[in-house]
């Protein structure tokens, strides 16, 4: 039986959406170009062709190479990211500290891990390389491994606000930030737009690509004791019913309560990298991996058809030009922390990076109890 087949999601049966011209309003000036800032699907000459049946409520493909988004629905409504935020973290942190570098893990570094979080397992008083905690979070999404290494950063206010102005600098202003492992938290927001943003710059690391690339690892289990890790992208590791696809080479998975399930997946064919970003599908199964992978089967086979529906843009300190977002408009709402209606009925946002660092600093992470197991499924994984 095809890929497609058993996805059920036929990319050669035609998809009713609106066209752009009755699509919402366009905003100028909105981030990576003005139709990415209307709701609803955009996209170039290859309508037809889109995957049926998607139910995210918002998803994007672009090029990696190129930047060119060849196709997006509400590419710029913030939502809970979940774990995928922790392609920003990596993007931050990765390269403060060699891969070599040891650290013996105190209960101080995991006291402050949310009760319910994905953990990879570390326990104090073990000695773990960098490269082991990173491992941790790319392939368990531990947030055990994101806390540690925030620690070893200056702790968990520090990293957030470099968090925060590094997403500033990538001009991902739709996004913002509350904690450094992407757990549900109220305010704690992101975009399809943005998570793609976090992964085309993450990808160019080597490091990062490593890492979010690796199946399976051995991780230290106290004296000379291991046990394996695998890592939680299903499509990177054909589990729970689905086949590996085809030029997989990351990125990030994540799933918790109020997000339900993110995914930002990146695959090469024929010399073309795509990324697709998919945000809070029809709850269940394997929903994030099928809608993922019929978004880049479209993407490799309109590859010549689809044109442009916008950009994603440079980073600021590599000389991108700074993008004006228009009053108003999702992304302007982001640098400001302000919220939409549908943001402040569910989360109730908070401030800019600043009230980030003294809601942390006065004690917003309470001390939680160390009772926590380690998941050994993504069924029952919180980021």
């Amino acid at each position: 039986m095809s890929r497609r087949a058993v996805l059920g999601l036929t990319a050669a049966a035609p998809l009713t959406v609106a066209a752009p011209a009755s699509a919402s309003p366009e905003r100028p000036g909105t981030i990576g170009g003005t139709r990415l800032g209307g709701s609803g699907v955009q996209v170039r000459g290859a309508a037809a062709g889109l995957p049926k049946n998607l139910t995210a409520r918002s998803w994007l493909v672009a090029d990696h190479d190129s930047g060119e988004v060849l196709a997006s629905y509400n590419a710029h409504q913030r939502l809970a990211p979940a774990s995928t935020l922790k392609m920003l973290f990596a993007d931050t942190v990765l390269g403060r500290f060699d891969r070599t570098l040891t650290h013996k893990v105190t209960d101080a570094e995991l006291a402050d891990v949310p009760a319910g979080s994905s953990l990879v397992g570390i326990k104090p008083g073990i000695t773990y390389t960098v490269e082991q905690l990173w491992l941790g979070v790319f392939l368990r999404s531990g947030n055990d491994a994101v806390h540690v290494l925030s620690h070893m950063n200056g702790g968990l206010a520090k990293t957030v606000a470099e968090m925060q102005a590094r997403a500033e600098d990538l001009q991902a202003l739709d996004t913002h930030v509350i904690s450094p492992d992407g757990f549900d938290h109220k305010g704690q927001l992101s975009s399809a737009y943005d998570l793609t943003l976090f992964a085309r710059h993450g990808l160019k690391n080597a490091d990062f690509r490593g890492y979010c690339a690796t199946r399976t690892a051995e991780f230290p289990a106290g004296g000379r004791k291991t046990f394996q890790i695998q890592n939680t992208d299903r499509l990177l590791t054909g589990a729970w019913g689905l086949g590996t696809y085809k030029g997989l080479i990351g990125v990030k998975n994540g799933y918790t309560t109020n997000a339900g399930n993110t995914f930002t997946g990146a695959a090469t064919r024929g010399g073309r990298t795509l990324l697709v970003t998919v945000m809070h599908p029809r709850p269940g199964g394997n929903g994030v991996y099928e809608e993922t992978a019929a978004l880049l089967d479209w993407g490799f086979g309109h590859a010549g058809a689809a044109g442009a529906v916008g950009a994603l843009v440079e980073p600021l300190s590599e000389g991108g030009a700074k993008a004006t977002p228009s009053p108003g408009g999702p992304a302007h709402a982001a640098s400001a922390g302000a919220a939409t209606a549908h943001d402040r009925s569910s989360w109730g946002l908070a401030g800019g990076a600043s009230g980030v660092v003294a809601l942390l600093a006065g004690g917003a992470y309470a001390l939680r109890g160390r009772r926590r197991r380690v998941a050994t499924e993504e069924g029952r994984h919180r980021c």
